[in-house]
């Protein structure tokens, strides 16, 4: 398996890593299946690069906080004749090192060598406020 490519994509209306997962948790964010899924207009065109180990970034008020595993992309049918991607997730969130993003519409592609780590100690910073985050990623600290 080569360096994965990942999915970049802001997580509107999510105040949190835990509120991101609570709507996740609900049926209208899961498929028939039981698996979260954000559904697109656009299909990546980099599917098998994206299949390969490939995560969403989620981006929560201002710096990217977690990532999901991509499991699959299917065809979204909302009843419009319109063919949509959905991105089918693993439910597992995984914290991340807080990074700082722009605002951006749509999703990006991120590649492996510019993600940021994961979380590996207990918590998240969740609880830490956008300005300290900022001020933390400016001095190199997260």
């Amino acid at each position: 398996m080569s360096d994965p490519l990942h999915l970049i994509k802001l997580s509107v209306g999510s105040e949190s890593v835990a509120s991101l997962a609570k709507w996740q948790a609900t049926r209208a964010a899961q498929g028939r299946d039981g698996l979260p899924r954000h559904v697109t207009r656009m299909w990546p065109r980099r599917k098998a690069e994206l299949l390969d180990g490939g995560s969403i970034y989620w981006v929560i008020r201002g710096f990217i906080r977690a990532r999901q595993r991509i499991v699959r992309l299917d065809e979204a049918d909302l009843g419009d004749g319109v063919r949509r991607c959905a991105i089918v997730l693993d439910p597992t969130l995984v914290s991340t090192a807080a990074t700082p993003r722009r605002p951006f519409q749509g999703w990006r592609y991120l590649r492996a060598a510019d993600a940021p780590v994961d979380l590996t100690r207990e918590g998240t910073d969740d609880e830490l406020s956008p300005q300290l985050l900022a001020a933390l990623a400016e001095i190199g600290v997260r």
